[in-house]
């Protein structure tokens, strides 16, 4: 079994010969994990710096990792960014969190025509904390070094002007007439998929989208909800590059 994965801010990782573990996070360890010292550990900034040590203390101030190895990763190539409308509810933050352990590397959240949920001024900052906090969590329950990126939301002029810097751009539809198995992948620069709502994408945003450069493509046979199209498509992509052939 792989050793946990605990975060600490870049500027732990300043000193050679150890990274302490403060507040939220060494209560993890200490209280929830209960790791005692000689038990290994990977601390990581999330932005693909780790850490491999054992704990040499435990504390109420903190806990201490004496490091072994240290480890950069660099970022994935092709990149892959999902433009996710937003879901209702709690099915929103179970996208994040399936999306971070596949292996996704941007999440936008998409505030497209037809979604239910919507986030008002006064609404978007906490919406916007709890995505970001399923994305460090998942991250850290996936042994993820390098966490996926949560942006703010974008509207459908952003997200056009997105498809255009992209490598590829793929927009999920149910009645495309291309599948997504039948695309040929980039193998280096950013590949886009787009995942309207439950409703689905409007005719102007499906229009808009490929007139910038997006193709259309039907994930199955089958409709499924855009918590869950978002997963399946990201996953059934990077399965077909090269980058679900490195061991952890």
């Amino acid at each position: 079994m792989t050793a946990p994965v605990f975060v600490a801010d870049p500027d732990a990782f300043a000193s050679g010969s150890s990274v302490v573990l403060h507040g939220a996070e060494a209560r993890h360890a200490a209280t929830v994990r209960r790791l005692r010292v000689g038990e290994s550990i990977v601390v990581t900034d999330g932005l693909g710096q780790a850490v491999f040590g054992e704990v040499a203390t435990v504390t109420r101030d903190g806990v201490e990792v004496t490091v072994s190895e240290r480890l950069v990763q660099d970022p994935a190539d092709p990149r892959l960014t999902v433009v996710q409308a937003i879901p209702k509810g709690d099915r929103a933050e179970r996208a994040v969190e399936l999306l971070t352990e596949v292996g996704v590397d941007e999440i936008v959240p998409f505030a497209a025509a037809r979604c239910v949920s919507r986030w008002p001024a006064d609404r978007t900052e906490r919406a916007l904390a709890r995505w970001r906090s399923a994305a460090r969590e998942a991250g850290k329950q996936a042994r993820r070094w390098r966490f996926p990126v949560v942006t703010e939301p974008a509207v459908l002029e952003a997200v056009a002007h997105r498809v255009t810097r992209s490598a590829l751009a793929l927009i999920l539809h149910e009645s495309a007439g291309t599948s997504l198995g039948s695309v040929a992948l980039p193998t280096a620069g950013e590949i886009t998929l787009v995942v309207g709502p439950e409703g689905g994408l409007t005719d102007d945003e499906v229009s808009r989208l490929v007139a910038a450069g997006a193709v259309a493509v039907r994930l199955g046979p089958t409709v499924m909800r855009t918590s869950t199209a978002g997963v399946v498509a990201a996953a059934a992509i990077l399965a077909r590059t090269t980058r679900w052939d490195v061991s952890p």
